[in-house]
């Protein structure tokens, strides 16, 4: 993930899918630095990535700017699409598929987001942080069995081998005042080490 001065962001998540992995893939995470980089706005770089979009392994692609912010996944047939304004969720599916830590986030964003009138980056890693399994009954069948299922279902994922890398929370105020937090985790799940930048990202955004 990703901001720039000039009010562009970019996000990628992977998209579960183990049948269909390729080892000699391009990077997906080049393509948030690509966008940044680049002079575009989010609906054209889209068009010029779509033809080479599947020779990368499955992703779900964010880019925003001033004008609005995009979806597009390469596991997905149709057009890729600006988001409507409201609380949406993205994880390792289509955006807002109903997955249990996805529906338990936009919950509880909506409730910070109702019941606050200051959110701070706190606050929003408090919901990232959460680490309670779903109920079996509730999780999706992805093709990597049960138990990786129950492991895969909370928002911050901790096993032996496999787990949460970084949380990240960006703000923006409606004056352009933009605040980006990250922190980042040890093996055992422990914060090591958080960066903070904030600077105005140009003009009002609301």
């Amino acid at each position: 993930m990703g901001v720039t001065r000039s009010g562009k962001v970019a996000a990628i998540t992977n998209f579960r899918g183990p049948s269909k992995v390729w080892e000699d893939a391009p990077s997906r995470g080049e393509l948030v630095s690509d966008f940044l980089m680049s002079g575009e706005s989010p609906d054209v770089f889209i068009d010029k990535l779509r033809p080479r979009a599947q020779t990368y392994n499955g992703f779900n692609l964010l880019l925003g700017s001033e004008e609005g912010l995009w979806w597009y996944s390469n596991r997905y047939d149709e057009q890729p699409y600006m988001i409507d304004p409201g609380i949406h969720g993205l994880s390792n599916h289509l955006l807002d598929t109903s997955w249990p830590k996805v529906e338990r986030g936009k919950r509880a964003l909506k409730h910070l987001v109702v019941g606050e009138k200051e959110i701070t980056p706190e606050q929003v890693f408090s919901i990232l942080e959460d680490r309670s399994p779903a109920a079996d009954a509730e999780l999706p069948d992805t093709g990597v069995g049960l138990e990786l299922e129950r492991v895969l279902s909370a928002p911050f994922i901790r096993t032996q081998d496999y787990g949460t890398r970084s949380s990240t929370v960006v703000l923006v105020e409606c004056t352009g005042d933009l605040t980006f937090v990250e922190r980042s985790f040890d093996p055992p799940g422990e914060s090591q080490k958080e960066t903070r930048y904030e600077f105005r990202i140009g003009s009002k955004v609301c």
